[in-house]
């Protein structure tokens, strides 16, 4: 088998799709800002609810774009805060550990400027891009529901979503009370998922408030899911800018104060995944009672620590929660690293043997430079016609074409690597044999 597995190959497939996708709403775009050309904004007309938010939770209008980089042409997320005047530069400080850090569940944070280029004085900060990748709110939440309760946490359906949810209501068979059907609350994720999303953004708010800073936007319309489970924050550094105070005398405790914060957005969040509605935030103790119906202590104990405020909560504590599950995860990224680096053997000499195939086809069949003593088919020239034909004109005894790809690989590799071994090379005309 020379081809990559069908699932992971379908996986790859719309991933590179994604990349020339985007909405283009309102006005011509902005084709250019900086060293950012091909601008093209990532949000639907009709998808008002993040941008919604994020004018409340940054108290700016914002606009997401998708740029192309001139210095290394890859694509990133552009986001734009409209009417933003820079009064201080000390808050780049924060930015420069943002972009220090480095973790497989944080989009990371490449630069920030001011431009005019929008016809204002206006803030753009660039974050990596991944494409396909939705809001935990688009994919799991009813885009009816509004982040209510929420907003001081910070923060295209995908054809999986309703299956996980159906999945995750068939896990507990006990009627609702009336208080949580009052809210709309109703079983939510498969519990295993649930625990791979607080496995990944425990290990994110981790890494974050090790470095000394903090999210500030955990939030549905703030967490971003690639593929099947794969998460990570999004926004990050945003607000260390917008909301900075060069004023205030102690920044350490005010960012622990941050970090608390962190710490009641995670819980929230793990909540609302448990009922399956942004509301339960409103009314957290019949939450809970309705998490415990449905789903296991351990998960209620970390939803209740995490809501705490009254105590001096650390991320760290959370670890020893997750216990176990730790290890189920790491499990799981090792299988799947070993399918990977199968996949990768198989595609490995695909590059190599594919610019000797193109080597091939611009020296064979130039009859428009046969007078040329340096393109004629004679000599070396006529030799690789031969074996050109030796490649891929082979017959059977019947005298029907033969197929063989192991063949033309096979003598393809042994071509590269200056084997010794005799080949019999026949002209066409059958009259030479070489």
């Amino acid at each position: 088998n020379w081809s990559i597995v069908s699932p992971l190959a379908i996986s790859i497939i719309d991933l590179v799709q994604w990349l020339p996708i985007c909405y283009v709403v309102g006005a011509e775009p902005v084709v250019e800002v900086e060293q950012y050309q091909q601008l093209f904004r990532l949000e639907h007309l009709d998808d008002q609810t993040n941008k919604q938010f994020s004018s409340r939770l940054f108290h700016y209008p914002t606009n997401s774009y998708k740029a192309m980089s001139v210095r290394d042409g890859q694509p990133y997320c552009l986001r734009h805060i409209l009417g933003y005047r820079l009064s201080s530069t000390a808050s780049m400080v924060l930015i420069e550990k943002w972009r220090k850090l480095a973790h497989p569940n944080v989009c990371a944070v490449r630069e920030v400027f001011t431009t005019k280029a929008f016809g204002e004085s206006s803030l753009v900060f660039i974050h990596d891009y991944y494409p396909g990748a939705e809001t935990m709110q688009q994919r799991y939440f009813n885009n009816m529901q509004t982040a209510t309760g929420m907003e001081g946490s910070g923060g295209a359906t995908d054809k999986h979503a309703s299956a996980t949810l159906a999945n995750g209501a068939m896990q507990s068979q006990r009627s609702a009370t009336p208080a949580s059907t009052a809210l709309g609350l109703q079983p939510g994720l498969k519990e295993p998922l649930i625990w791979n999303f607080v496995v990944q953004l425990a290990s994110a708010v981790r890494a974050v408030h090790n470095a000394g800073l903090a999210c500030r936007i955990i939030h549905p319309t703030k967490v971003i899911i690639s593929g099947e489970s794969r998460v990570r924050l999004s926004s990050v550094g945003i607000m260390d800018v917008l909301t900075f105070d060069i004023g205030h005398t102690d920044q350490s405790a005010l960012m622990q104060q941050h970090q608390q914060e962190d710490l009641t957005a995670l819980g929230r969040l793990i909540l609302c995944l448990t009922c399956n509605s942004l509301l339960a935030v409103q009314s957290p103790h019949i939450a809970i009672e309705h998490l415990a119906q449905h789903y296991s202590s351990d998960l209620k104990n970390i939803v209740i620590y995490l809501l705490n405020a009254q105590m001096n909560r650390s991320i760290n504590n959370v670890m020893p929660m997750i216990g176990a599950r730790f290890f189920s995860h790491i499990d799981a990224l090792m299988c799947q690293t070993d399918v990977l680096e199968v996949e990768l053997m198989k595609e490995l000499q695909n590059g190599r043997l594919f610019r000797l195939l193109c080597k091939f086809g611009m020296i064979n069949e130039r009859p428009e430079f046969n007078m040329d003593p340096q393109w004629s088919e004679t000599g070396d020239r006529y030799l690789l016609k031969l074996f050109r034909d030796y490649l891929f004109h082979q017959v059977g005894e019947d005298g029907l074409p033969w197929f063989d790809l192991s063949h033309v690989v096979h003598c393809l590799n042994q071509l590269d690597a200056g084997s010794p071994t005799k080949i019999c090379l026949e002209s066409r005309d059958e009259q030479s044999v070489i």
